[in-house]
């Protein structure tokens, strides 16, 4: 796979790298219900044979057992050691109780630990998962701290997730940020009016995440799956897997499999090139949970849709977006 520099830093990574989540597996908040570490090492296997050169995950994913299982396939891989990315300020008590924090003290305790789990002495890219709810001066604590960080050598370089433009702006004033990683696909277009041109006019690179909808968009999601998940996966208190939004949903589906169909893709591997034409996007996460489903997805970032298929695309889902705010 070509690659594309992220940002500020000398971090050059494949169109689209591994997301760790839902190998975090079952019995937390924002789990994708039960999943077997066996699975997760192949397909982790997999990605990076396909040629992939970045793994995303973080310390709250399966309340650290992402990062283990991380470690866990990487020991195991005899290839090339891709980058590693993780993000902190999401912690978790006994109970298993997810809350924000983000003091200098636990972010300083959260990077040791990733460090730990991860079995490195360095995190390619260390990111702030969400800025603080409030708005509140725990932003320029926080990243003061990822900044002293870098400075320290326990990260390479420091990036955001789930900021917005002028949460951004605060980082800036403190320290340079490498990155940003904000939710994108064709069904989630926010970032579009304000976030994406203030990345592209301060050369922040962008990782987005849920490319394909949280799996809504990779052709496998049907009502009867929908209708079927377990109710420790996340997805199962979305509206957008519930009727009567999943039947317009699943009308997208459709149309990203006829233009797939074109090039021989999948319908998924057409939602992560959907993102990928922006070129203010430096890479998209993809989760895959087996090695079957790393085939079918993480060459996405390879697919050149033409003018006419985007077109395609904006249109229909235009469509559905007005049908949706209809209902």
């Amino acid at each position: 796979m070509q690659t594309r520099k992220l940002g500020n830093s000398d971090l050059h990574i494949t169109p689209t790298g591994f997301g760790a989540w839902a190998i975090g597996g079952a019995g937390w908040e924002f789990s994708w219900g039960p999943q077997e570490d066996s699975d997760s090492i192949a397909a982790i296997h997999r990605a990076l044979e396909l040629g992939v050169n970045w793994i995303d995950t973080a310390a709250v994913y399966g309340l650290g057992h992402s990062e283990e299982v991380v470690a866990r396939a990487l020991k195991d891989w005899r290839g090339a050691r891709p980058y590693v990315f993780t993000k902190c300020v999401l912690r978790w008590d006994a109970s298993g109780k997810i809350s924000p924090n983000h003091s200098a003290s636990s972010i300083q305790e959260e990077c040791e630990s990733s460090l730990r789990r991860l079995q490195s002495n360095t995190i390619d890219l260390y990111q702030i998962h969400w800025p603080s709810a409030d708005n509140g001066p725990g932003l320029e604590e926080a990243w003061q701290t990822l900044a002293a960080l870098r400075k320290e050598g326990k990260v390479r370089c420091i990036g955001v997730s789930n900021f917005n433009a002028e949460q951004i702006k605060r980082a800036e004033a403190i320290a340079p940020v490498t990155s940003l990683q904000p939710p994108y696909s064709i069904l989630r277009r926010q970032i579009e009016e304000a976030t994406l041109p203030y990345c592209a006019q301060r050369g922040i690179g962008v990782i987005v995440y849920a490319p394909m909808f949280s799996g809504m968009l990779t052709g496998g999601m049907t009502r009867e799956r929908a209708a079927s998940l377990p109710p420790d996966d996340f997805r199962s208190r979305n509206p957008e897997y519930k009727e009567p939004k999943l039947s317009r949903n699943l009308e997208l589906v459709e149309k990203l499999k006829e233009i797939g169909a074109r090039h021989g893709r999948a319908p998924g591997e057409v939602a992560i090139a959907w993102t990928l034409r922006n070129p203010v996007i430096t890479g998209a996460i993809v989760g895959s949970r087996s090695a079957k489903q790393a085939e079918g997805v993480m060459r996405g970032g390879e697919l050149r849709l033409s003018p006419q298929e985007i077109d395609e695309i904006e249109a229909f889902s235009s469509t559905v977006a007005k049908a949706k705010a209809a209902l």
